[in-house]
């Protein structure tokens, strides 16, 4: 064998990191299955069909086809200069300008030879295009298996449409098996540009999308506390509902980190069952053991998630998160979120449903991981939620019974403990009945209810045990109007709405100031909450109220009903103080609530906003706002911005977008500034170029995991369409979660 070339050398190298396996990008997603291509059959006894210029030969034995030779046989095509047609045999060869089509295949070559009954055959210098994922090729020669597999030898394989596409891969022996949907190649060489950048002694990859075992694409990464990463998972599709993911990964700073995420969904005669783990495991973190000597270096993750019908009325699941230290989102975490995620819940619940009414059992317990820089800041510090050990629901409703009543009954029965609080037992019983009166343009709804609970509390410090009681009634009157006209809005003809609305809430006074606030905050002022009973979130208070909610909507209506526009106001008016308070015995002294403003809508084709304001009309000030708008003009064009304001917490501008520089170019990016701070939180800058068969994504994401650190990424990646990917980072992951209404360049490849 004649000695390498310089840059195949140069690309084997290469491989000694990049060794992979290939499978496709999108092989293993578990949304929509790939589309299936119809099973070959082939009518064996079907009649062949010859057409030539000149026919010779002789009968029944042998036919030559001269100038134009064409042969036929139910879904096999295949025309040359000349050919010879064997009808014992029912083999065929064909010399000039072979072309052939079988299945939607379609091949040329110099010379063909194929036995039309078993497929079996070869062809000389061919070119090949196939039906399932668009892929063409050329090579030296190929041989026909039979009529699902075919084997190239010394040939080239891209799912580019270009007859000199941009990337293509370079093999002594590709075998491309149509029936088992699957390419499996030997001594690999993938070209970009026609240069070799990557190297593999074996490649394996499915011919329509469809997942497959295998490796996938090695990934390695950069980030500001970890160093330099790599990740090479395998894959293993262990059923068409089964799959499971392995993560190997090299952390340039810390070690070997393993990592694997099962998935899986199916059916039992009781009914449906899904659910996936994820688990990461680094033995031994040198960076960690070197700032915590003292502390296990071991550090681990773990979620998992089960849900399953055990019965048509029956089911269960659990949702279980742990993590090894308080650290680990600050040093592992590659999104905003996950670095903010600090109550882990571990939950095991069950369910059971009556014809109108539920049963729900669970235990909840939680794992709370301090931020590091509470220990200097104590305002830092994440409350540790009670456990619920365990917490028994019962729900019943039936809606227009006894002509027209609707009623309700909702129980709980909960066992709480907290290490540091006071712990107990709390039973609520809450019945209620209502008598909607409903008419065309209006609503009146009377109702009353009645909240009863009753606790047993553990000796807690000095405290002894100790049992109370209450007994709160709740009487509410909810009603409304709706007028409509027609108007015209952004020159198209629709309905506007104008609903006014009132609803009246009476709860008499009980001093509840002896009871331990178990799950119990204040809610948070919205237009949901001001068309509730209670102004507490839980079951520990109940607040005492003679107050009256006023609100006016108008919306606009297209032909179709679609809202194009919403707009509100709301104020809430007491009529007495507020006595009942989570940790104070002052009452609240107001005549009115804040007042809330909202507008929101999709305004044209491109346009949509969302806006709410909390206006204090006593101070004279806005106590919270927030306003987000969307432009999207057209494919793969999206401008984000937004501002949220919180007083006395928060005041932060957000700017996202994705749009085309120019020919081929798409800049994406994200800024999240904190202007009462002072500092970005959030930073994403990248740039994408589509070509016909491949993407090109790079850039960096920057965001802060505490109050005083941040972690840097940088990521780019080569996307070859139908193949796989290659790069540093997960750009595409950081580009979607980032940036609302993001489009991907390469739509249907991938996940």
């Amino acid at each position: 064998m004649s000695r390498m070339p310089k840059p195949q050398r140069l690309a084997y190298a290469l491989s000694a990191i990049f060794t992979v396996s290939a499978l496709p990008v999108h092989a293993y997603a578990q949304s929509a299955p790939p589309k299936q291509r119809a099973p070959r059959v082939e009518d064996k006894n079907a009649v062949t069909i010859i057409k030539a210029e000149d026919i010779g030969g002789r009968p029944e034995r042998e036919v030559t086809l001269d100038r134009d030779a064409e042969l036929v046989k139910d879904k096999t095509r295949v025309k040359a200069d000349s050919a010879c047609y064997r009808q014992v045999e029912d083999e065929v060869e064909a010399k000039g300008n072979v072309k052939i089509w079988r299945f939607g295949d379609y091949f040329t070559g110099d010379e063909l030879k194929l036995n039309m009954d078993t497929g079996k055959g070869y062809m000389l210098n061919p070119t090949y295009q196939l039906e399932a994922n668009h892929a063409r090729g050329k090579a030296e020669r190929l041989n026909f298996i039979n009529e699902d597999e075919a084997q190239v030898v010394n040939g080239t394989y891209s799912t580019c449409q270009s007859a000199d596409p941009d990337w293509y891969l370079r093999s002594d022996t590709l075998n491309l098996d149509s029936g088992r949907d699957v390419g499996t190649a030997g001594k690999t060489l993938i070209y970009f540009k026609d240069v070799p950048i990557i190297g593999t002694p074996a490649l394996s990859f499915s011919l329509s999308g469809a997942r497959r075992s295998g490796w996938l694409s090695p990934t390695p990464g950069f980030g500001s506390k970890n160093g330099a990463e790599l990740v090479v998972p395998y894959y293993f599709n262990i059923a068409p509902n089964r799959d499971l993911t392995l993560y190997p990964k090299i952390i340039g700073n810390r070690g070997i980190q393993f990592g694997a995420l099962g998935r899986y969904l199916g059916e039992t005669d009781g009914g449906l069952y899904r659910g996936e783990t994820y688990l990461e495991y680094l033995p031994r973190d040198r960076a960690y053991a070197k700032a915590n000597p003292d502390e296990n270096s071991d550090r681990w993750m773990i979620r998992s998630t089960h849900t399953q019908d055990l019965s048509k009325d029956w089911e269960y699941s659990w949702n279980f998160r742990a993590a090894s230290d308080n650290n680990y989102p600050n040093d592992f975490s590659k999104t905003v979120s996950s670095s903010t995620e600090r109550q882990l819940l571990r939950e095991l619940r069950t369910d059971y449903h009556g014809e109108f009414w539920t049963l729900t059992a669970r235990v909840q317990k939680y794992q709370v991981l301090q931020d590091p820089e509470s220990v200097v800041d104590p305002s830092l510090t994440v409350t540790r939620p009670y456990d619920r050990l365990p917490a028994v629901n019962f729900h019943a409703a039936q809606y227009d019974v006894a002509g027209g009543f609707d009623w309700a009954f909702d129980s709980e029965l909960t066992r709480f403990y907290h290490p540091t609080l006071i712990n107990g037992t709390r039973l609520v019983a809450i019945p209620q009945l209502s008598y909607p009166i409903i008419g065309s343009s209006y609503f009146i709804t009377p109702k009353v209810m009645v909240n009863m609970a009753s606790y047993q509390l553990d000796a807690f410090g000095a405290q002894r045990a100790d049992n109370l009681s209450r007994t709160v009634p709740t009487f509410s009157l909810d009603s409304g109007l709706v007028f409509e006209r027609d108007v015209k809005f952004g020159g198209k003809q629709m309905t506007q709405t104008l609903e006014p609305r009132l609803f009246y809430v009476n709860t008499p006074y009980r001093d509840q100031s002896k009871f331990p606030t178990f799950d119990t905050d204040a809610a948070t002022f919205n237009f949901a909450q001001i068309f509730s009973e209670n102004r507490f979130v839980g079951s520990d208070r109940i607040g005492d109220a003679n107050q009256l909610t006023a609100a006016l909507t108008s919306r606009f209506l297209d032909a179709n009903g679609a809202e194009a526009l919403r707009l509100a106001f709301g104020q809430r008016f007491y009529f007495r103080d507020q006595k009942v308070q989570l940790d104070s015995s002052t009452p609240v002294v107001d005549a009115h609530s804040d007042i809330l403003l909202a507008a929101s809508g999709r305004i044209s084709e491109t346009w949509g906003f969302d806006s709410a304001v909390q206006y204090n009309p006593s101070q004279s000030r806005i106590v919270s706002e927030s306003y987000t708008a969307q432009w999207i003009p057209g494919p793969k064009k999206v401008l984000n911005l937004g501002y949220r304001y919180l007083r006395d917490s928060f005041k932060n501008i957000e700017l996202s977008s994705q749009w085309p520089i120019f020919q081929r170019w798409y800049g994406v990016g994200r800024i999240s500034y904190s202007v009462q701070d002072k500092k970005i939180l959030e930073s994403l800058v990248g740039l994408e170029y589509n070509a016909d068969c491949w993407v090109f994504r790079t850039g960096a994401q920057r965001f802060v995991t505490t109050s005083t650190k941040a972690s840097t990424q940088i990521f780019f990646q080569l996307e070859l369409n139908g193949l796989s990917h290659l790069g540093v980072g997960s750009p595409l992951e950081a580009m979607k979660t980032s940036i609302p209404g993001y489009q991907r360049l390469n739509e249907g490849y991938g996940r």
